[in-house]
């Protein structure tokens, strides 16, 4: 499918760190909200949903009504509670106070008590508790696992004597733009909302809790608020499609109509490693860099039109030890602070690269310890590396 890239950006691209941060300015996780709520149902935007326009949906459309009564009552209201003072990082709201308690969403995905949210809903949280149904029982969570990097954490619960609605899960990949889409959630506490909307894009990128990138994030119009977070973004056939997780705002303002979700493929992927070994791993290259636009070459005098411009390279990294350099030269371009003179990244692995998306894109699909093969130039001169690619650290720049 075509890339589609975030337009909300300099014309240079973001400061990228490991290969893998974004600086994404007005962009804020929809975390917990710290309310106190006992809200009741609430419907809100139910426009009956056409056929998508691809086989993300299998099928013939459902309304919204149809595709609420059938999968809320898989769809949890999350409390996080905080002993001590603490903050989902990127919260607009700030850190909980002191003994307070987080509200979010959450979604189940099995029988056997496995539910799906954001790992920023319950960061810090000393005990979790989600609610299932209209008048579902309040179940103690055990947090299975959190990976930030991809903002998915995995939950347990001990299934109630009614079973639980776990809700089919779509492939991701097949998400097209325009495709119809559902959220449900728990927006400022008013549990069991739901809102509707379109796919707006995809294979966006976003800024995960712990600094470095998520790839591949579906873009949405469907109305998403603090506490949406950890919900799932569905189909026109009622299967979840992403993981709600940001919104954009000018300034903490709240929905403007660009809510962004994880996708529902990586949620699984680190769902299975968390269920195996409680832990996600995550390779790691350890640049910053910036994206080459004809522009930029020409202010520059670079030898190419395209390609991620490695601004600095973190120290016994491994793009330092394959002899990447960085940039030594403050510059100021288009009111953009950039460091010139180091490597151009032109290719990974033999595929044409347009900037730093794609650098991202590329290691974010490998595991710790494979190669990667990189071409580079600089002053005119091309050469190729191939380096073996690390363990992320816990945190960008850490």
């Amino acid at each position: 499918m075509d890339r589609i890239r975030r337009s909300a950006r300099s014309p240079f691209g973001s400061a990228l760190l490991g290969g893998l941060v974004v600086a994404v300015l007005g962009y804020v996780a929809i975390a917990a909200g710290w309310v106190e709520a006992d809200g009741g149902e609430s419907t809100i935007g139910a426009p009956p949903l056409s056929e998508p326009a691809s086989d993300a949906g299998g099928g013939k459309g459902l309304t919204v009504n149809e595709i609420y009564r059938q999968r809320a009552s898989g769809v949890a209201f999350v409390r996080a509670e905080s002993e001590t003072e603490s903050g989902a990082p990127f919260s607009p709201f700030g850190p909980s106070p002191r003994g307070g308690a987080a509200t979010g969403s959450a979604f189940v995905i099995d029988d056997e008590g496995h539910l799906l949210t954001n790992a920023h809903v319950v960061a810090g949280a000393d005990r979790v508790q989600v609610t299932l149904g209209e008048d579902g029982e309040t179940l103690d969570a055990e947090v299975l696992g959190r990976d930030p990097s991809t903002d998915v954490a995995l939950l347990e619960v001990d299934p109630p004597a009614g079973g639980l609605t776990p809700l089919p899960l779509a492939d991701s990949e097949q998400v097209q733009v325009g495709d119809p889409a559902v959220a449900i959630g728990n927006p400022f506490g008013l549990d069991r909302t739901a809102t509707a909307g379109i796919v707006s894009a995809i294979q966006r990128e976003i800024r995960a809790p712990n600094g470095f990138t998520i790839s591949d994030v579906i873009q949405t119009d469907a109305p998403i608020n603090p506490g949406n977070s950890g919900g799932p973004l569905l189909d026109a056939a009622g299967r979840v499609i992403g993981i709600n997780s940001q919104i954009e705002s000018a300034g903490g303002a709240g929905n403007v109509g660009i809510g962004f979700a994880v996708p529902i493929n990586t949620a699984q992927d680190v769902a299975g490693q968390l269920l195996d070994g409680g832990e996600v791993k995550h390779a790691f290259l350890g640049i910053t860099g910036a994206d080459v636009t004809p522009e930029l070459a020409d202010v520059l005098n670079l030898s190419v039109a395209r390609g991620a411009l490695v601004q600095e390279v973190v120290p016994d990294g491994p793009a330092d030890a394959a002899g990447i350099e960085g940039g030594s030269a403050e510059v100021s371009v288009g009111g953009t602070q950039l460091l010139a003179g180091g490597d151009v990244i032109i290719a990974v692995d033999g595929e044409q690269v347009a900037g730093m998306e794609d650098v991202i894109a590329a290691v974010n699909g490998k595991q710790p310890g494979d190669d990667v093969e990189l071409t580079l130039t600089r002053k005119g001169d091309e050469r190729t590396v191939t380096l073996e690619l690390g363990d992320r650290p816990a945190r960008a720049g850490g």
